[in-house]
């Protein structure tokens, strides 16, 4: 009678013995737990100095703010001040100096951040402050990761127990009752770490949602918001200020205010590497692609030389917090009447189907071939920059189209005609801009799991990556294709980077009607 005991000890050790080394050989969860803050990449025009900035990624919090500052040809040398701001605070909380050299690259400082939440980072040269809103999300733990670190935790406390109770107890069936639980324990940490692959986001402060101390410090608080629609209404433009003076230097301010309430927008989020895309295009038909610095909510400024008389057409491409990207027109523009006028501009390259078209820009060799259909078909146009694949990333895009059209055979003020053009468009080059086999490495917003623990970064993006300006490895030939919707003639511009140089190709095309 006294073997049933010894034998069930036995056996009772040898099932812990085995769950033992099956836990050992699970060992920790293996939730898919991506980086859920990228670096954000911003470019921004202060004043003469066309500049990228780029905030790398915070990892945790107290940490440090990585900050690069990448400058294009012709920058002007000179230090930048650079101050971070907590926005429940209001002052500084550290400074740092960039002193940029003559040389275009990239150059970077680093300033610590103490904790989660809304942040500003100010820039400055001296005479203009950037003022570049940001927002850092804290460490948090998913459900799922709960369930796995529980689940787990269980599974580890009852088999200690149940080797307790197959050692010590009567009867070794009764170690049974805490290897269930086990069981059960090793069960639920094993379908959390399942289901972490496949739960979505909650809803991201900063994208989706207005930050708040709450939701930057953990997104996946009961109180958020259960909603999907975070659209925002249109946007309004206004120029305030009078006319600049042709060839002046001058400080161009925009307030951007709400179509529904009229107060200031300040729930831009970067958009294709800029909180704004502002685009000029001007009597002589010369476009400006400007990112202006926000100086205060609502209110941008940019430093610009209007080199000519007449009118210019204005407009600013932005994304506003979950309500999408607007392309939005100046409803009057500006008009230049006095001042010294430049001479015009050489004339720009006019596209036929079939037969190539080159100049010279900044020293770079460009051709362009274009295949145009008639309008409501896709047109293709290729562009070929020197004979090297030698090109930069520009705003997370390899090449950018702007469109404005159509407009009449015989405009002579180009921004006149443009300001009433139907069409106004901007698009980018065809392809993947990523390197071969490179594409796991892109930093980015991109992700497929909710298991976010520590998940600490930076949420001022909308899934742009943050792409990195310095490489030179790519091009030499970029394409575009685009529908132009009516017959008729359009101004386009294809801009492109090469050694730090943004080129800009003027041309004019001829969309036939509709078969």
């Amino acid at each position: 009678m006294k073997v049933f005991p010894r034998i069930g000890r036995r056996s009772a050790l040898l099932a812990v013995f085995a769950l033992l080394l099956s836990f050992a050989a699970i060992g920790p969860a293996a939730a898919d737990t991506p980086s859920a803050g990228g670096d954000v990449q911003i470019a921004q025009t202060l004043g003469t100095r066309d500049l990228t900035l780029i905030l790398r990624r915070v990892t945790a919090v107290p940490g440090p703010l990585h900050v690069d500052v990448i400058t294009h040809t012709g920058t002007r040398p000179g230090p930048l001040t650079l101050a971070v701001i907590p926005a429940d605070a209001g002052t500084p909380t550290a400074h740092a100096t960039v002193t940029l050299p003559a040389t275009p690259g990239s150059y970077g400082t680093t300033l610590p951040l103490d904790r989660a939440g809304e942040w500003e980072l100010d820039l400055g040269d001296g005479q203009r402050t950037a003022r570049i809103p940001f927002v850092v999300t804290a460490q948090a733990t998913s459900p799922p990761d709960y369930a796995v670190y529980g689940g787990f935790l269980a599974a580890g406390v009852l088999l200690i127990v149940s080797v307790l109770v197959a050692v010590r107890a009567r009867y070794g069936r009764w170690a049974l009752l805490p290897m269930g639980g086990v069981v059960a324990g090793l069960s639920v940490a094993i379908t959390g770490a399942i289901l972490s692959a496949s739960l979505p986001l909650p809803p991201q402060p900063g994208i989706q949602l207005d930050p708040t101390s709450s939701n930057a410090t953990n997104p996946y608080a009961i109180t958020q918001p259960l909603i999907s629609d975070y659209s925002r209404p249109p946007v309004q433009l206004s120029i305030p200020g009078p006319a600049p003076t042709a060839g002046q230097p001058t400080d161009l301010t925009f307030d951007f205010s709400d179509g529904a309430t009229g107060l200031p927008v300040d729930d831009l989020v970067v958009h294709e590497g800029a909180l704004i895309h502002l685009l000029i295009v001007g009597p002589s038909g010369q476009l400006w692609h400007l990112h202006p610095i926000r100086v205060a909510p609502g209110k941008f400024q940019v430093h610009v030389t209007l080199p000519r008389t007449g009118h210019y057409a204005i407009s600013a491409e932005l994304e506003r917090r979950g309500g999408g990207v607007q392309l939005v027109r100046s409803p009057s523009g500006i008009d230049v009447t006095a001042g010294h006028t430049a001479p015009s501009p050489a004339p720009p390259t006019q596209l036929t189907s079939g037969k190539a078209a080159g100049e010279t820009i900044s020293g770079t060799p460009v051709s362009l071939t274009a295949t145009i259909a008639p309008a409501g078909s896709a047109t293709t146009i290729v562009a070929t920059f020197g004979n090297t694949a030698d090109l930069q990333p520009w705003l997370g895009m390899l090449g950018h189209l702007i469109v404005a059209g159509p407009i009449p055979d015989q405009a002579t003020d180009i921004g006149a005609a443009v300001q009433t053009a139907p069409v106004w468009a901007h698009a980018h080059s065809l392809g993947d801009l990523a390197p071969a086999g490179d594409m796991a490495g892109m930093p980015g917003m991109s992700m497929g799991s909710s298991a976010m623990s520590g998940m600490g970064g930076l949420m001022p993006v909308n899934g742009d990556s943050a792409v990195d300006e310095t490489v030179a490895a790519y091009g030499p030939d970029i394409s575009f294709t685009f529908t132009f919707p009516q017959p008729g003639r359009y101004r386009i511009w294809l801009q492109a980077e090469r050694n730090f140089t943004v080129l800009t190709v003027p041309a004019v095309l001829d969309s036939g009607a509709r078969p």
